[in-house]
């Protein structure tokens, strides 16, 4: 059976480290994952919950802050809870075994493009003719 996520989205808020009794790192995080497709005229998001564990949370926790763009590579999980009122529930959970950068915003405001040199000529000729 094979059970692969592979997300990009952007953090919703910083993450936490903390350490289990057992002196084990872990973090939980949420991320906010845009659809390819509009409703209404917006790409809506979804909101996943992910935890990593030991040198990956160390990682995200030290490099990844609200607003970063990251890449989560893991797999899914059911964890089973009971809450406050005593109800049994469940949650689907992104188990990250790997945490990549993501691209970086962009600052539109100090875009900085050079001019084209008057003496410009674009190429017509898209690719050269090979011996064949």
């Amino acid at each position: 059976m094979l059970n692969s996520v592979i997300m990009t989205g952007r953090m919703v808020a910083d993450p936490e480290l903390r350490t289990t009794q057992s002196e084990v790192n872990v973090t939980s995080f949420r991320i906010a994952v845009t659809r390819n497709y509009k409703v209404n005229g917006e790409y809506p998001s979804d909101f996943f919950t992910v935890v990593a564990w030991r040198n990956t949370a160390e990682f995200v926790a030290n490099h990844f802050k609200k607003g970063d763009s990251l890449t989560v590579q893991g797999r899914a999980e059911i964890r089973k809870f009971t809450d406050k009122d005593g109800n049994n529930r469940e949650t689907v959970e992104i188990i990250a075994d790997s945490v990549y950068f993501g691209e970086k915003k962009r600052d539109t405001s100090e875009v900085n493009t050079a001019p084209v040199p008057d003496d410009f000529e674009p190429i017509e000729d898209e690719f050269p003719d090979f011996p064949g």
